[in-house]
């Protein structure tokens, strides 16, 4: 690669990564562009697509938050205590880094890496939960489904109101999973892996529209 052009790619790779953390994935690519002061041509003729600019500059540093969070969990000696530190962490960093929400959604299918680091995401939310179902201490029919379906509420949550309002809602949430507070049987079945890609990919599209190279 030329010297330009590698000065160009590490301006577009500054100016991506900040705009995806500021506004999420979704951001048009002629703003990364316009930030990084190169033309919308060159950004194609660097990375090619959305999907590869965000394995380039996203991918590692949001699994590395969201790695650190399940192993933080996974460290504590209380099952329970684990679950509520990684669903609040979860939480957090949705709120704060609109790139870390769309990660946990898995919103970009395109985008191999982050797809990778989205379903290792999933694994460790996994054992978390098995962790407090063991230990007697998470209501036995809260699944990892459920997780999923209270992470997609809260990155809606953490975008349309104030950047604590979240957590107002995480604290109603965990009193009400505590084992002793499963006092009726859920009244629908659980989803399965289609329909919970499908309900992912709809409250997605709803919420922020569809995604355009723009």
């Amino acid at each position: 690669m030329r010297a330009d052009a590698q000065r160009n790619a590490e301006k577009l790779r500054t100016a991506a990564a900040e705009l995806f953390q500021e506004r999420g994935l979704q951001v048009p690519l002629k703003e990364i562009a316009r930030r990084a002061g190169v033309s919308h041509g060159t950004l194609y003729n660097l990375f090619g697509t959305r999907e590869a600019l965000i394995d380039e500059v996203v991918t590692d540093r949001a699994a590395s938050l969201l790695d650190e969070a399940a192993q933080q969990a996974l460290s504590f000696g209380d099952a329970w205590e684990g679950f509520a530190y990684y669903v609040g962490k979860v939480c957090e960093l949705q709120a704060t880094d609109p790139a870390v929400a769309d990660l946990v959604g898995g919103r970009y299918p395109g985008a191999e890496r982050l797809m990778t680091a989205c379903g290792r995401t999933m694994d460790a939310a996994q054992q978390i939960v098995e962790r407090a179902h063991e230990a007697g201490a998470l209501r036995p029919d809260f699944t990892n489904v459920d997780l999923v379906f209270a992470f997609a509420a809260n990155a809606m949550l953490s975008r349309a109101t104030a950047a604590t309002a979240w957590r107002r809602q995480i604290a109603f949430l965990l009193d009400g999973l505590r084992v002793e507070a499963a006092r009726h049987t859920m009244p629908a079945s659980e989803l399965t892996p289609q329909q919970v890609h499908k309900a992912l990919e709809r409250l997605s599209n709803r919420t922020f529209g569809a995604t355009t190279s723009s």
